[in-house]
């Protein structure tokens, strides 16, 4: 991939904070892919990750799975399986608003990955949540369809492609 967030906020600088949006830095990167960039579909969750398994078994290509989780530090919302689905399905990357697990084995998979933090303890699964949904955390309120961007330097949110 030949982007960076910081080229992309220069060669638009006039469209930030109207259709390009920079999500707060609060998260960490995990998955061996650094960037990433797709069309964006929305889940809002709470310490349930039903419906991550059911969005990443879905034909993924050219697409970034956004996961508010309400900023839970208290359970994990993906962990390796999820993230080898997500890779199978050919998902370019997930941004969960809450933690991760078996953050050394998604290390190695080819997919990129932020989230809050790491936890132990899995979730619950009792299939509640909004698939779909705008999303608001870090700033930045997330719509499906619209584009996530992703690398080093921090996540982009934009309602028309930048590539």
């Amino acid at each position: 991939m030949t982007f960076t967030t910081p080229d992309l906020c220069d060669a638009h600088e006039s469209a930030i904070g109207k259709t390009l949006r920079v999500v707060t830095p609060m998260f960490k990167r995990y998955g061996a892919r650094p960037r990433f960039v797709g069309r964006i579909v929305t889940l809002k969750v709470f310490e349930d990750n039903s419906l991550v398994r059911e969005a990443l078994n879905q034909p993924g290509e050219g697409k970034v799975l956004v996961v508010d989780g309400g900023g839970s530090l208290r359970c994990a919302l993906l962990g390796d399986q999820l993230a080898f689905l997500a890779n199978d399905k050919g998902w370019e990357g997930i941004v969960v608003y809450g933690c991760i697990r078996d953050s050394a084995e998604i290390a190695r998979i080819d997919l990129g990955v932020r989230a809050l933090d790491t936890h132990p303890q899995k979730s619950i699964k009792k299939g509640v949540g909004e698939n779909n949904v705008p999303v608001t955390f870090g700033g930045v309120t997330f719509h499906s369809d619209e584009w996530l961007y992703a690398d080093e330097d921090g996540i982009l949110v934009s309602a028309t492609p930048l590539l």
